[in-house]
């Protein structure tokens, strides 16, 4: 049986996400600075795949269970399907899932999927080309729309959408954001816009609640409420038809750290146990020393330990954060 990393508030690890690259071809305002003031983890502190695959096994072996390939964009990653290779290999993996924008989906989606990757979620804010194009800093909504379709076709399930609610940006675009899912039999999630936002422009007046997107939705679609999981983000709802899925990520209006079940893993190799910590827990150099698999597992059941109690308890949280990480280098 598999030892638990658990933290001091009796939660217990149980999803891992890796981002394998702090590098994106898009830049959403939420999500990036502007990118010519970006500064690139140097190459060479990019954990090779060999050193993600060898952590992945001791996280795995410390009880987690279910995994996440995240960046950046993950697809930027040369050869990638070989590390989805590598880490589909490892026993007691549950689900091997990846975040991407879809800008290369439909070309690696069938290699993905021979690889072992089970799932992907694909970022889709808007479905007008120029709202698309301001909010993710690319004109890249067709290709998108490619990518997520030719998932479809290869056979990754469950393929999702991953859509952050924006009050004067996308707001009025959700009837159709949901239609289109529903169209392809897919589930959709809206997430509360956050104080992480690369370009600063984060206010409350911009976020949407989540009881604000469901109410938006039942106006059109009778909604059955499937509830959260524990450790889940997402308060499901499943439509009256059945086709299709409706879920709501709420971290600001109604936080879920109670139940948090997931640890972040960043490309250079940080520990990082909560979006909002403040502590980067360096495995890397722990790992480049020559520390022993034993030894790397001491530090992570340290560092998990040590995992803060979340958003729901910082009494910064209703006005913002001062000093806001980009998602981009965290894998969010």
């Amino acid at each position: 049986m598999a030892e638990k990393l658990i933290d001091a508030y009796s939660r217990i690890a149980r999803k891992l996400r890796i981002s394998i690259t702090d590098r994106c071809n898009f830049a959403c305002l939420f999500c990036m600075p502007e990118k010519n003031k970006v500064k690139w983890i140097p190459k060479e502190d990019i954990l090779t795949f060999e050193e993600i695959e060898r952590l992945t096994r001791l996280f795995v072996k410390l009880g987690i269970e279910k995994v996440r390939i995240t960046g950046g964009e993950p697809l930027m990653r040369k050869d990638v399907e070989k590390l989805v290779a590598m880490l589909a290999a490892i026993p007691g993996i549950k689900a091997l899932d990846m975040t991407t924008n879809g800008w290369f989906l439909a070309e690696k989606a069938y290699k993905l999927r021979e690889a072992g990757l089970r799932g992907v979620t694909v970022s889709l804010h808007s479905l007008r080309r120029d709202r698309f194009a301001k909010i993710s800093g690319i004109d890249a909504l067709d290709r998108v729309v490619q990518g997520i379709d030719k998932a479809i076709e290869a056979g990754l399930a469950p393929v999702k959408i991953n859509s952050v609610a924006i009050a004067g940006y996308n707001d009025d675009e959700m009837i159709e954001l949901v239609d289109f899912a529903r169209k392809r039999n897919i589930s959709i999630r809206f997430i509360e816009f956050m104080p992480l936002d690369g370009l600063g422009v984060w206010s409350q007046d911009k976020m949407i609640k989540g009881e604000e997107i469901i109410r938006i939705v039942s106006a059109k679609y009778r909604l059955i409420p499937k509830g959260r999981e524990a450790g889940d983000t997402a308060t499901l709802y499943d439509f009256e038809d059945r086709i299709g899925e409706i879920g709501v990520i709420t971290p600001m209006s109604n936080p879920f750290c109670d139940t948090c079940d997931r640890i972040r893993l960043t490309a250079d190799g940080k520990l990082l146990t909560c979006l909002f910590d403040t502590r980067y827990n360096d495995l890397k150099s722990f790992m480049r020393k020559g520390l022993s698999d034993s030894e790397l597992e001491s530090y992570i059941k340290k560092y998990v330990y040590m995992k803060p109690p979340g958003i729901a308890y910082m009494p910064w949280i209703k006005t913002g954060w001062e000093k806001p990480r980009a998602m981009h280098a965290i894998g969010g």
